[in-house]
């Protein structure tokens, strides 16, 4: 059986638009593929233990046989993943260096989806930043999905850091990726899952 591992944003969560739309689109054309979809760490810290824990709790998905889609935060996470274990992602306005980003959210936080309360201080940016790929060893082991009117993060840095991957630009749009349902059949040839 294969596995697709999705990776939600930051103040998101598994029942998100996006991985909602994955886990339908494949129990209905791909009941064989088994969505693994964690609810991600609100504190940085936390999040490498959780994410090394889950590849070993997943075989299936280690041996260059990880198949993931990331989003915004989820995508610099994908990133990371790739790098380390092998495989392939499917990005989708994918945060090239949240650290940066991050710096201007410092304090006290509600993640909206589950309601759960969480702070952000200078040490979680170090956890962040940790995560980062400066360069890629496979650059075609990436599709990155981009929206030009992407309000949260430059799309830019994704086309630049991203050089040498399969990029989907689209004018227009937001961080949501508005039409994302409809790259689903294309997502899941790119990743061999259908």
């Amino acid at each position: 059986m294969s596995s697709l591992l999705y990776l939600h944003g930051f103040l998101s969560s598994p029942a998100s638009v996006k991985a909602t739309q994955t886990r339908d689109y494949l129990q209905q054309h791909a009941p064989g593929v088994a969505v693994i979809c964690p609810e991600l760490e609100n504190s940085p810290a936390r999040l490498k233990p959780q994410l090394l824990e889950l590849m070993a709790g997943h075989a299936e998905l280690s041996g260059g046989d990880l198949r993931v889609i990331g989003s915004s935060m989820g995508g610099y996470l994908a990133t990371w993943l790739v790098e380390q274990y092998g495989g392939k992602a499917v990005l989708v306005n994918p945060a090239v260096r949240p650290f940066e980003l991050l710096a201007g959210y410092l304090g006290e936080h509600i993640n909206p989806y589950t309601n759960k309360h969480f702070a952000l201080n200078q040490d979680d940016i170090g956890h962040i930043q940790a995560f980062y790929q400066p360069t890629l060893a496979r650059p075609a082991n990436y599709r990155v999905l981009l929206q030009s009117g992407d309000e949260t993060l430059d799309y830019q840095q994704a086309v630049a850091h991203y050089q040498g991957a399969e990029l989907c630009i689209e004018e227009g749009g937001d961080h949501s990726f508005v039409g994302y349902e409809q790259h689903l059949p294309s997502i899941m040839r790119f990743l061999y899952l259908q």
